[in-house]
């Protein structure tokens, strides 16, 4: 199988899937956190944060990448002193398509996670509560085990997303190989050369059996974790 895909090729992939599990790592703590954030608790400027944390759907992908890069790059403000303090790097960087993959799979990961906390009976938080459980234990206790089969398919959207990503990380990221030449870069890189196409038919088809492959996944998994929490 080796022999299918050139070096190129492999690396890209490689980098796709190193550049999308990064992606979830980071994001799923936050998208957790803001995703029960919007779905208990009530506050000022909650349409604002749900408007932000969804504002990578409607935006186009271009406009989200020159937004990082001028946030982020090396003269940018936060790019800057990251650079200064940390010596991190994320413009023209692997870990800037991290960022950019998570950043445009962060409201797929949040909504799925929502909808499994809104499905939860408060009254069940409510009772440990009374009970002297801290918020904090009521939800590693109660809540969060109700809501896995969320979590893991909020993770799989995210990861199906970020290694998907082409516009936000092309735009702050290039397009360079060996560096930040993700699936998707390499495909659109394959199809600009005279004789691409076939490399990029191969990549077209190994990205939709990857991504059918976590969906089973995310479902094979979600059906034996809500098996084992309603004891079937």
């Amino acid at each position: 199988m080796t022999d299918w895909l050139s070096p190129d090729e492999w690396q890209a992939v490689a980098l796709s899937l190193k550049v999308a599990l990064w992606a979830v790592v980071i994001s799923l703590p936050l998208g957790v956190w803001v995703a029960h954030l919007l779905a208990r608790k009530s506050f000022w400027g909650k349409s604002l944060l749900n408007g932000l944390v969804h504002l990578p759907l409607v935006l186009p992908p271009v406009a989200t990448g020159y937004i990082l890069l001028s946030l982020f790059g090396r003269r940018g403000p936060v790019g800057g002193f990251l650079e200064e303090t940390f010596g991190l790097v994320l413009a023209f960087r692997w870990t800037g398509a991290v960022l950019a993959g998570a950043i445009m799979a962060f409201p797929l990961m949040v909504r799925a996670i929502r909808l499994a906390i809104e499905a939860v009976d408060p009254k069940l938080e409510q009772a440990a509560g009374t009970l002297g459980a801290s918020q904090l234990w009521v939800f590693l206790t109660i809540t969060l085990p109700l809501i896995l089969p969320g979590v893991i398919a909020g993770a799989v959207l995210a990861f199906a997303k970020a290694m998907g990503e082409f516009g936000a990380t092309i735009t702050f990221v290039s397009n360079i190989p060996g560096e930040t030449q993700t699936l998707p870069s390499a495909i659109y890189a394959f199809l600009q050369v005279p004789g691409g196409e076939a490399s990029a038919f191969r990549l077209v088809g190994l990205s939709i059996a990857v991504a059918m492959a976590a969906l089973i996944f995310s479902e094979y998994v979600s059906r034996r974790v809500a098996d084992r929490i309603t004891g079937k």
